[in-house]
């Protein structure tokens, strides 16, 4: 399968700490790999966005004081993601692995409405492969 897709869109809205827009740029994606793939959303692709879709809403959901969510979200997207480092389909993955095994301990700590505990919110930033917006 081919994708043809602009991945710096989606690192401005990571970058920018637009997680609920990540999330809804990835979801259409993942849409679209689950009903071109006779695989559906067991596509290793499928997964993959997935895997960024757990990071994002765990980002967004710690920022957001839903620590509980923040850690079902981040147990999943760490199950998921480790598979396709270093990168996949262009995206770095190291770099949000490292965020998302940083923010795990520290809001294990807290109480499911705890703020964030990291304030301001510091992240690795979205990091892709110009050169890979083509992934076959």
């Amino acid at each position: 399968m081919h994708y043809l897709w602009q991945w710096d869109e989606l690192a401005q809205h990571w970058n920018n700490n637009e997680f609920q827009e990540v999330h809804d740029w990835l979801n259409e994606r993942w849409s679209k790999v689950v009903k071109a793939s006779p695989a559906g959303d067991k596509d290793p692709d499928a997964r993959f966005i997935q895997g960024l879709a757990f990071a994002a809403l765990a980002l967004y959901f710690t920022q957001d004081g839903n620590q509980e969510g923040a850690c079902l979200l981040l147990d999943d997207a760490l199950m998921v993601l480790p598979q396709y480092a270093p990168s996949h389909m262009g995206i770095m993955v190291e770099p949000i692995l490292e965020t998302l095994h940083t923010l795990r301990p520290a809001i294990s700590l807290l109480g499911p409405d705890d703020e964030c505990p990291f304030q301001p919110f510091v992240y690795n930033k979205l990091m892709f492969d110009r050169g890979q917006y083509q992934h076959g």
